[in-house]
């Protein structure tokens, strides 16, 4: 009989899946701020951006890619750059919530792709594998609270406005086909409102703040090293329920289900 019971456990275990919970890292800033510029930095730091995207560790997403399909006559508002792409409403908060769960799952998710020279959404998807760490990047990332609680690590990335601006000009002439006087009407009828009415104020939920963006290597290195914590185990020893930094099985105790690192 003991020896019946050893292999129904067995075969239990074996049958069990494990799933890990990766660590949410929710990055905002103003427009141009240097939001994805200091994401590219942490990945290439952690060495992770010459890694086939089957095998990362660390995965990258950006709210840009969830823009809401325009109607038509939306789109000929954009197209004349006389709709507010930094408003709340702008962008598919629903999608959102939905992928960041799916990838909580640890499940493989698509990804959206923007066009922003049509201000549309392309028929193709990114696929983003499960990952041990995601930052997700994005001017609002932190206005739904739904959404800011699922973040373990909450970063804000703190640029003047004269440098975004310039930044912003250069970007969108360059790669996005405008003209200098759209750009210009369009950050001071829209962008700038929008940026101190709904972005600025989420900067008090950051759990760090980072001056000049990629610039300061002494936050990316701070965040750098937080995050190889995470991914060499260091946080099994400190946290009860956790292991890699993750959340042990789903079948853990029910005192420890909300047991999750911030």
């Amino acid at each position: 009989m003991a020896g019946d019971s050893e292999a129904l456990l067995r075969d239990r275990d074996e049958s069990t899946t494990v799933i890990r919970q990766p660590f949410l890292i929710g990055v905002s800033g103003g427009t141009a701020s240097g939001k994805s510029s200091v994401c590219e930095k942490i990945m290439e730091k952690l060495g992770q951006n010459e890694i086939d995207r089957h095998q990362r560790q660390v995965a990258i997403l950006s709210q840009d890619s969830f823009y809401k399909v325009l109607t038509p006559e939306q789109k000929a508002k954009a197209l004349k750059g006389q709709f507010n792409f930094d408003h709340p409403d702008a962008f598919d908060s629903d999608l959102i919530m939905q992928t960041l769960r799916q990838i909580l799952e640890g499940e493989t998710v698509q990804i959206p792709v923007y066009d922003f020279v049509t201000h549309s959404r392309k028929e193709e998807f990114v696929t983003v594998y499960p990952a041990d760490v995601v930052l997700f990047e994005g001017i609002l990332m932190f206005y739904s609270q739904e959404i800011r609680d699922l973040f373990q690590m909450k970063l804000f990335v703190d640029t003047d406005p004269d440098t975004r601006l310039s930044r912003r000009v250069l970007r969108d002439i360059n790669e996005r086909g405008r003209d200098l006087e759209q750009v210009l009407s369009q950050y001071i009828t829209f962008v700038k409102p929008a940026f101190e009415e709904f972005c600025l104020p989420t900067k008090k939920y950051a759990d760090l703040i980072i001056p000049k963006g990629a610039d300061n290597l002494v936050a990316i290195d701070l965040i750098v090293q937080h995050i190889q914590d995470i991914l060499n185990g260091g946080q099994t020893k400190r946290q009860n329920g956790f292991t890699n930094g993750h959340s042990t099985p789903r079948q853990r105790r029910a005192s420890e289900s909300s047991s999750r690192p911030h």
